[in-house]
């Protein structure tokens, strides 16, 4: 038996990986649960996986869930706000901590769980992202792994299990395309926010669909792969492969490619970060490729997908810059999400961002400096964000 902590457990990756828990209840036990604003299904998955200990984001919620579990027995511990939230990371006997909070929120908790000794999950790239240089040293000092639980990284991991050191000679991240993939060029100027979450394969959360609109998604793992597997940049490639049958591929020293397939259903690597190193039974549809019939690939076209190419740029920088490209992006998606800012105007907010913070970049950023630059950032696109951009007659 298993025993794991679930942050962001109202959120795509928390109920899917409760979804899980409830199909192998001898191998996994919830010790803890995080949440935001959904109290309902918060309050259902407290009843159903009774954990031990609890956290909201906002503590003026905690009365509405009192009522919510009002007679459930035992009651458990209710905590609430970011110092909560780390609390039940780090807390008890828990083996893993599942980290799905969205966006660089889930750093500081993350950062709890690893001085705690739990092993973690990791279904937040932006985590790893924007605290790497302080991430990668914890890990190594408090001697806890880091097994990735989004579908690219897990397929690497995957293909990477029995590879020599030194085998790895290229990554090869395959991406959707997104809602995008079959638009012209031209027709970019015209999109709305309901046109940018039609996501074609995956159902996601409103952020990762938007990324994978603009394939900062793909930027965003292209670094995450970098800290992960200790390769440099021009040696991880992105590949449109819009079937999301490939998740992701590894070609080893003496060129030969490795790839890990499957239908597109996230519960596959949420499953294997769990119960790794053990492979479980599943009752789920195996793949069958005569039904998939063709698999095919492209190159992306950057012209279309800029944020791309700011990705690369930032991670080839370092220290804190892939901070301050997440946090512009973060800022950038809320205010399309709110139709404050056009589709568009994403990668030019996010190149502002990063071009003014060049000359105060810190190759060896501490948190205290990771979380002054995300917090810049922020700032920076909403100031930003208010300045027209000039008409070129």
């Amino acid at each position: 038996m298993k025993r794991i902590t679930i942050l962001g457990a109202t959120g795509s990756i928390g109920t899917q990986t409760l979804d899980i828990v409830t199909q192998y209840p001898q191998k996994f036990q919830v010790v803890g649960l995080t949440a935001g604003r959904n109290i309902n299904l918060f309050a259902q998955q407290i009843r159903q996986f009774q954990p031990e200990i609890v956290a909201l984001q906002n503590a003026d919620l905690i009365p509405e869930l009192q009522t919510a579990i009002k007679g459930m027995q035992p009651q458990p511990q209710i905590l609430a706000g970011a110092d909560g939230i780390a609390a039940v990371a780090g807390y008890g006997d828990a083996e893993i901590v599942v980290t799905g909070i969205v966006g660089c929120a889930g750093l500081l908790p993350t950062i709890a769980a690893i001085r705690a000794g739990k092993n973690i999950a990791l279904a937040n790239k932006e985590t790893l992202i924007a605290g790497g240089p302080v991430i990668l040293p914890l890990l190594s000092e408090y001697g806890v792994k880091l097994l990735p639980a989004d579908s690219e990284h897990s397929a690497i991991f995957q293909c990477l299990q029995g590879v020599p050191d030194g085998g790895l000679r290229k990554i090869i991240l395959t991406a959707s395309g997104g809602a995008f993939r079959d638009w012209p060029v031209e027709k970019m100027s015209q999109v709305t926010v309901a046109d940018a979450l039609k996501h074609p394969n995956w159902s996601m959360g409103q952020k990762i669909t938007i990324d994978s609109a603009t394939l900062m998604n793909k930027g965003l793992e292209v670094i995450e792969a970098h800290y992960l597997f200790d390769l440099a940049y021009d040696r991880i490639q992105i590949v449109i492969h819009p079937q999301s049958i490939i998740h992701s591929l590894i070609e080893v020293q003496d060129t030969s490619v490795l790839a890990q397939l499957g239908w597109p259903d996230m519960r596959l690597p949420l499953l294997y970060s769990l119960s790794w190193p053990e492979r479980l039974a599943t009752p789920w549809k195996s793949l069958d490729l005569v039904s998939v019939s063709s698999l095919t690939f492209r190159e992306p076209d950057h012209q279309k997908y800029p944020c791309m190419n700011l990705a690369y740029a930032a991670g080839r920088v370092g220290g804190a810059m892939p901070a301050v490209l997440n946090a512009a992006n973060e800022q950038a998606v809320s205010l399309f999400l709110a139709e404050k800012i056009s589709f568009a105007d994403i990668p030019r907010l996010i190149e502002s961002a990063c071009s003014g913070y060049e000359s105060m970049n810190t190759k060896m950023p501490n948190l205290e400096q990771i979380l002054t630059a995300d917090r810049w950032a922020r700032e920076r696109v909403l100031a930003s964000s208010q300045i027209p951009v000039p008409v070129l007659l």
